[in-house]
Parts: C-alpha cells; sequence; structure tokens
C-alpha cells in the first residue's frame, strides 16, 4: 500500500494518499479508511499504468488515532484543504459511495476547480450535478446497495455530458473485486481530458 500522509486540521487528523507525477490529476474521496477502502488498486493502476496523479483522501481520526464518524459537510472541507495543501488548482474528482456523494458537493460547490466527476456507484441523494463539468459514473451491474437505476437517473439529468460505464456482474465492491476493470475504464475515460 502507499504511504499514508496526514494533514492536521481543527483538531483532527486527514489521511490521504498520494501516487503518481502526471498531468491528469484525480481525487478520489474514500468512504472508508484508505487502508480499507478497496480504491488502492485502482489508484495504484492509475498512477503506474496510465500515469495519473492520484490521491485518495480518507476519513478523519480524532487526536489518538481513532476514527470517527464524519458530516458530508466536513468531507468536503477536508478534501479541500488536502488539494491546497498540494497545491492543485484544478483536479478529477470522485469516489465510491458515499465518497462520491461528497466528491458531487464538492464538485457543486468548487466547479471553478473541477475538471470533471468520477462517481463509482451512485447513492440516493438529492445533490444535482455540477453544471458544465463532464461526468463519469462507473456502475456495476449487480449492485445492490448503489443499484443502476440510480446512475441512470442521475444520468438522464445531464446526458449530453453525463456517461456510464458499466461492469457486468460486479457488485457494490466492484473497485475492489474488479479494480483493473474500473481503472481502465477511468483510464481510458479521462485520457482524453
Amino acid at each position: 500500500m502507499t504511504e499514508q500522509s496526514i494533514l492536521e486540521r481543527d483538531g483532527g487528523a486527514v489521511p490521504y494518499a498520494e501516487e503518481g507525477e502526471g498531468p491528469v490529476s484525480l481525487v478520489l474521496i474514500s468512504g472508508r479508511a484508505l487502508n480499507a477502502d478497496g480504491l488502492g488498486v485502482v489508484a495504484h493502476y492509475l498512477a503506474e499504468e496510465a500515469g495519473f496523479h492520484v490521491i485518495r483522501i480518507g476519513p478523519r481520526a480524532e487526536a489518538g488515532g481513532t476514527d470517527r464518524a464524519e458530516t458530508l459537510r466536513e468531507r468536503v472541507e477536508d478534501a479541500m484543504a488536502v488539494i491546497d495543501h498540494l497545491g492543485l488548482d484544478h483536479t478529477w474528482i470522485g469516489g465510491h459511495g458515499f465518497g462520491g456523494t461528497a466528491a458531487r458537493v464538492f464538485a457543486a460547490e468548487h466547479t471553478d476547480r473541477v475538471n470533471g466527476l468520477l462517481l463509482l456507484g451512485v447513492e440516493e441523494d438529492d445533490i444535482a450535478l455540477a453544471r458544465a463539468i463532464p461526468v463519469l459514473i462507473v456502475q456495476a451491474t449487480a449492485d445492490e446497495v448503489t443499484p443502476p437505476a440510480r446512475a441512470e437517473a442521475l444520468q438522464a439529468t445531464a446526458p449530453e455530458r453525463a456517461s456510464i460505464k458499466s461492469i457486468d456482474g460486479a457488485d457494490h465492491l466492484f473497485p475492489a473485486t474488479h479494480p483493473i476493470e474500473t481503472a481502465v475504464i477511468i483510464e481510458e475515460y479521462l485520457d482524453w481530458d
């Protein structure tokens, strides 16, 4: 696993992992601790094989190292703090499940800093897609937690700029169970950016 760094912020520690130095930048907001988020292999492939600059941002830990529940607002603010700390002016932003929901909020609030939005499954939420940015939705066909119908409904709100790519037979944990297939879909889509 890639070595984690910590950004101290508001009495908590925001963990993040950074890989690659390529011209395409992708920030992934993790819904779980970085060592258990299932996105490590996807990030590593994108950094090593595709030449992307990939940053994964995990949930805060309290002083003393224990994980704590965070609000959506805190996840968005933590993502901005890490992005600013790393000096990124523009980036693709995304996540899996709750991390994708946080990325949707981030993109809507900081459109000037976002090149595009990547959603690995779509949670049921009334968060509108940010205007004028491309959206890639990677959806597992057998996902019962974030089912394909949610991805299709969200894509229908902006069909001219939102695309869905499917991973046949995979369930909600597809970034962990199908990491290379997931990474290749992301690479092929983001490579034109």
